[in-house]
């Protein structure tokens, strides 16, 4: 796991705001590049197929439609770059991801890892609301993103929400039976598996509530929104009663944080509050966002099957968008002067590989992601039916795992419908839809 754990560490660094806004490699792209190479020489080196019928099927699919939609880019460059990034992001590092992970106890690595990340990146943020380091929001340097910069103001959002539902899964599924204890006697062995799940729950727990406060200081209500239909998930996965009761408990902490310890601000209060008014009385970042969603149709109407093309949204967006559409978003703060920030893709996922790669591209695309829901759900299910019936066995554990890894693709699936893949923290995307692959597909997972 140290690849793929160096490869998270390398996202703590900074990011210059030249790199941010170009689009350019980061250390964690080229990290991924040697992770992919990593898990094709184990595969060599092993003298074995490394993925199985489904799991070429669920990963491969999607590169039909990003190869036809490159043949449809502005020129060759663009469109390889564009289908590059693609394949980045959807098939070769969750591949890569697939094939390193070897047991549960590697994803769980993986998941304390995420938690990590999200820590770091989450006391960054909470120092930058503090001390008015932050970027600029309302006209004070105050909105937490961590070391991501103005340019990616969903960066530490993103990576903060990963963490909180690795935690919220970690805590969930623990039980007895997620230690080990071979060549301990009987009694010793069941003491320490209660001893270990005991430990978990509870600093899992202490890590997610923690988190908790640099997400609402991100102002991002796309990932508040994904996150609590995240957790909302686990917490029905893992059973009703207990959904019941932590979410008793967890409308019990929101009320001291927003209540007792003031981290409701005036300005965090009105952010809320405006997630009920992108109808009615929509400010100009949603005013933006439907602007362009419209272009989104609008191009896929005049190219429904294909679209028109990798990287081809911001040629052909003035041509399909209406007047109210800004020249561009304000970034300043963090480190970074003020810059008009372009607004070349419709922060929505699904929509812009529908404008961009047409019916073709999405069915292929969000197909696969349907699928690795279904599998991943399925799994759990088993897991939990074999914990009913035997505890003990090997087969009853691992429903952390599952908690989390469906967690992360439901957060994913939700969040799609805010934003899309873009800056330096799209890395740890790949990554985390290498954890639900594992889940869904590994053969560990059956």
């Amino acid at each position: 796991m140290l690849p793929v754990v160096a490869l998270m560490a390398l996202l703590a660094l900074p990011v210059s705001g030249d790199t941010a806004r170009s689009g350019g490699s980061t250390p964690a792209d080229v990290m991924s590049g040697v992770l992919v190479l990593l898990a094709v020489a184990g595969a060599v080196r092993r003298a074995e197929r490394p993925l199985g019928r489904t799991a070429l099927v669920v990963l491969g699919l999607p590169v039909v439609g990003f190869a036809v939609a490159a043949t449809g880019a502005a020129d060759a460059a663009t469109g390889l770059t564009g289908l590059g990034r693609y394949l980045q992001v959807f098939v070769l590092v969750p591949a890569a991801v697939l094939l390193l992970v070897r047991d549960r106890a590697d994803l769980r690595v993986l998941a304390w890892a995420f938690v990590g990340l999200a820590l770091v990146q989450g006391g960054i943020g909470a120092h930058q609301y503090a001390t008015g380091t932050g970027a600029s929001y309302m006209g004070a340097d105050i909105r937490a993103v961590g070391t991501f910069g103005p340019t990616d103001v969903m960066g530490m959002a993103t990576v903060v929400s990963y963490g909180v539902i690795c935690a919220v899964g970690l805590a969930l599924g623990a039980a007895p039976g997620t230690g080990t204890g071979t060549g301990t006697p009987a009694g010793s062995a069941t003491g320490t598996a209660t001893g270990t799940a005991v430990r978990q729950r509870a600093v899992a727990l202490v890590c997610a509530l923690l988190l908790l406060v640099p997400l609402a200081l991100s102002f991002s209500r796309g990932a508040w929104i994904a996150t609590a239909v995240a957790c909302a998930a686990q917490l029905l996965l893992a059973g009703v009663r207990r959904a019941v009761a932590v979410g008793a408990v967890l409308a019990a902490v929101l009320v001291v944080l927003v209540g007792g310890v003031g981290v409701g601000t005036a300005m965090l209060q009105e952010r809320v509050d405006s997630i009920t008014k992108v109808t009615d009385a929509p400010d100009q970042s949603v005013l933006d966002r439907y602007t362009m969603w419209a272009a989104a149709v609008g191009m896929w109407r005049e190219r429904p099957v294909t679209g028109v093309g990798l990287k081809n949204f911001p040629a052909h967006r003035d041509g399909h968008a209406s007047l109210a559409l800004s020249s561009g978003s304000d970034t300043a703060g963090a480190g970074s002067g003020f810059v008009r920030q372009p607004l070349l893709s419709p922060h929505n996922m699904y929509l812009l590989v529908l404008s961009e790669q047409g019916l073709l591209g999405l069915l292929a695309l969000a197909g696969g992601w349907g699928a690795l829901l279904v599998l991943g759900v399925r799994r759990l299910a088993l897991v939990r039916g074999a914990a009913v019936r035997a505890p003990g066995a090997p087969s009853a554990r691992g429903a952390d795992c599952g908690l989390l890894a469906c967690g992360l693709l439901v957060w994913q699936l939700v969040d799609f419908a805010y934003a899309d893949i873009g800056g330096p923290s799209t890395v740890l995307t790949a990554v985390a839809l290498g954890v639900v692959a594992w889940w869904a597909l590994g053969a560990d997972a059956r």
